[in-house]
């Protein structure tokens, strides 16, 4: 079993955990590799490029936020992520620091299970050329630095669903209906719910509502603008930016996460501690 460590080294706090982890792993003469970036910040190796990781190592750990365990997804493919939270929120990340050593422990001896994650595959013609990329969390088309409110046109199936006024249009798997999707107003939806959501920012129409769909729709969108250029972000990174008229094509990847689960880990809890509901009123729950 080889680690490949990818840190997310803007934070203090996750480059301590990092040196914590290496040295654990040293002693216990278990292989590792550092994503070249992370092992420039730590002054130690072994390091490789990011591509190169996947074919390096059997297993991914994300050390950072939710942000870190997306970027990390990108290149570990298949191969199992195990997500150390250092962030804020942690909606993703599934352990805390101080659940690190013992969840290693359990992927070492094989005692570990997975959260299979449906992500999102965004496919566009580039100068003639088929591009695909791929999104576990959201692919969202926004108006960018355009001046006015375009028109989104969207189609499922070919069939035309509607023309929406608005800032722009977040599409999101289950996994992502607690990130952008949910800040524009969209619902929450339980992990592994074979379904999208459609979700419109700042909509210029008082009857547009978020939509979910089956995951087994193919979802078209384009600008309906008279010039321009559209920012289209995959997991919050721009990937490219699309013309006037031109069409989006966005359906499930075949392509699957798969994240090592918490099994100590409680989804209603999550929900309850990340997003602070019921704070208002306490529980007298029997133990």
């Amino acid at each position: 079993m080889k680690f490949a460590i990818v840190v997310n080294t803007e934070r203090k706090e996750a480059v301590l955990l990092a040196k914590e982890l290496t040295g654990w792993l040293d002693r216990k003469r278990i292989g590792y590799v550092l994503e070249s970036l992370s092992a420039e910040k730590l002054g130690t190796g072994p390091s490789a490029k990011i591509d190169d990781l996947n074919r390096l190592c059997d297993l991914f750990i994300s050390l950072g936020g939710d942000g870190t365990l997306l970027y990390t997804s990108h290149y570990s493919e298949t191969k199992p992520v195990l997500g150390i939270n250092v962030g804020r929120l942690g909606f993703l990340t599934e352990f805390s620091k101080d659940e690190m050593i013992t969840a290693i422990e359990k992927v070492v001896e094989g005692s570990y299970s997975i959260h299979n994650r449906t992500q999102l595959e965004a496919i566009t013609m580039d100068k003639g050329r088929e591009q695909r990329m791929r999104a576990l969390n959201d692919v969202v088309i926004e108006k960018g630095a355009y001046p006015r409110i375009p028109t989104f046109v969207i189609r499922l199936d070919g069939e035309l669903l509607g023309s929406y006024r608005a800032d722009g249009i977040i599409i999101a798997t289950s996994t992502g209906s607690t990130a952008y999707s949910m800040s524009a107003g969209g619902p929450i939806i339980a992990p592994k719910s074979s379904v999208f959501v459609i979700t419109p920012i700042c909509p210029h129409m008082l009857t547009v509502r978020p939509i979910v769909i089956s995951d087994d729709k193919i979802i078209e969108v384009s600008v309906d603008a008279q010039s321009g250029e559209f920012p289209l972000n995959c997991d919050g990174r721009i990937t490219r930016m699309l013309q006037s008229q031109e069409t989006v094509t966005v359906k499930k990847s075949d392509a699957l996460i798969n994240l090592v689960a918490n099994e100590d880990r409680d989804y209603c809890e999550i929900l309850r501690t990340k997003l602070l509901w019921g704070r208002e009123h306490s529980l007298n729950l029997p133990e």
